[in-house]
C-alpha cells in the first residue's frame, strides 16, 4: 500500500515526524516548497491528483487544522477525504465512508496523531451494506448518475 503524504507550511514539521514513524509502509510525500504564504489547497490538489490513479492506496494531508485541506480535496473526482480530530473519526471515516484521504491538523499533538493515522491506515474499508448504499450515493451523484429523492 501506498501512502501519500503533503502539508502545507503549518504542517512540515509534523509531515517529517510522521514520514519517519511510517517507515514500514511506502510514503510518497509530495514535495512542494512550502513558504508562509503558500495556499493549502495546492497540496491538497497535488497529493489527490497523484494518488487518484492508486486505488491501493491512502493519502494524509496536514495544515493547521484540516479544514481547508479537506474542503480542497473533496473537489477532485474520486477522493473522500474526512477531516478527523480522533481515531474514532479516522475509524469511522473509513469503515463507515469508506474515506481514502484524511486530513489532519497540525494543531494535534504528535501522539495524537500518530494515533489518528494509525487508525486510518488499520482499519477494515469492508463496510456493511447500509454504508456502502449511502458510499455508492456519494459516487454515482459525483459521476452524475445519481436521482435524488
Amino acid at each position: 500500500m501506498n501512502i501519500y503524504i503533503a502539508s502545507d507550511h503549518r504542517g512540515v514539521e509534523v509531515k517529517k515526524e510522521l514520514i519517519k514513524y511510517l517507515n514500514n509502509y511506502n510514503v510518497i510525500e509530495i514535495e512542494t516548497i512550502n513558504e508562509n504564504t503558500d495556499d493549502y489547497p495546492d497540496f491538497a490538489f497535488k497529493l489527490c491528483n497523484k494518488m487518484i490513479n492508486d486505488s491501493n492506496s491512502l493519502g494524509i494531508l496536514i495544515c493547521g487544522n484540516g479544514i481547508g485541506m479537506s474542503i480542497a480535496a473533496n473537489k477532485v473526482k474520486g477522493i473522500r477525504c474526512a477531516r478527523v480530530v480522533s481515531s474514532d473519526d479516522a475509524y469511522k471515516a473509513r469503515s463507515h465512508n469508506m474515506a481514502n484521504v484524511i486530513a489532519i491538523g497540525a494543531n494535534q499533538s504528535i501522539d495524537e496523531l500518530k494515533v489518528i493515522v494509525d487508525t486510518f491506515i488499520n482499519s477494515n474499508d469492508e463496510i456493511d451494506e447500509r454504508h456502502k448504499n449511502r458510499v455508492n450515493k456519494i459516487i454515482n451523484y459525483e459521476n452524475g448518475a445519481y436521482n435524488e429523492l
